[in-house]
């Protein structure tokens, strides 16, 4: 029989996200993602709820990290494969919208993402990378690895983007 011992809690807090899309629909991609690397804009709820944060931004590439918890166990004893699934589409992304000028949005066309080996609480913090292998102005093409804190690879990812233009 459970008891409330074994119970477990977590909170979190965000900012509005449509306050901050004010602010970063005058930036450009690239801007918007050192700016949030550099805590000059608050994550949006997706990073804080996923544990999520930039350490690296350039032009066509993203370094992320995250650490898991029991809170992203599954059924069988590990972390759900969603929260590497949505990691890689989140290292993607933001590695395709370093290219994109102020403005200009995008969402994903395709996620194909492999799964190498198990994540636990204990693995982490993972480190993510979102790489551009094709920039454009109508499709751009990026892929994503995630490492363990051993340095471990536990899921890769391919996807393509749809460029969205500005209103």
């Amino acid at each position: 029989m459970l008891t409330e011992e074994h119970q477990r809690s977590q909170t979190f807090s965000w900012v509005s996200p449509k306050e901050v899309l004010r602010e970063a629909s005058q930036m450009s991609g690239l801007q918007v993602m050192q700016a949030l690397a550099a805590g000059e804009l608050p994550p949006p709820p997706i990073a804080v709820l996923m544990q999520f944060a930039p350490v690296e931004v350039e032009k066509g590439r993203v370094v992320f990290q995250c650490t898991p918890s029991e809170a992203h166990y599954n059924p069988i004893g590990t972390v759900h494969g969603g929260l590497a699934c949505t990691f890689l589409d989140t290292l993607v992304g933001c590695a395709a919208h370093t290219t994109l000028p102020a403005g200009t949005g995008y969402t994903s066309i395709d996620l194909n993402v492999s799964y190498l080996r198990n994540i636990l609480d204990t693995s982490g913090p993972l480190t993510g990378t979102g790489t551009v292998v094709k920039a454009g102005s109508r499709v751009i093409f990026a892929e994503g690895s995630i490492v363990d804190k051993d340095g471990k690879l536990v899921a890769t990812a391919t996807s393509s983007l749809l460029v969205i233009a500005p209103r």
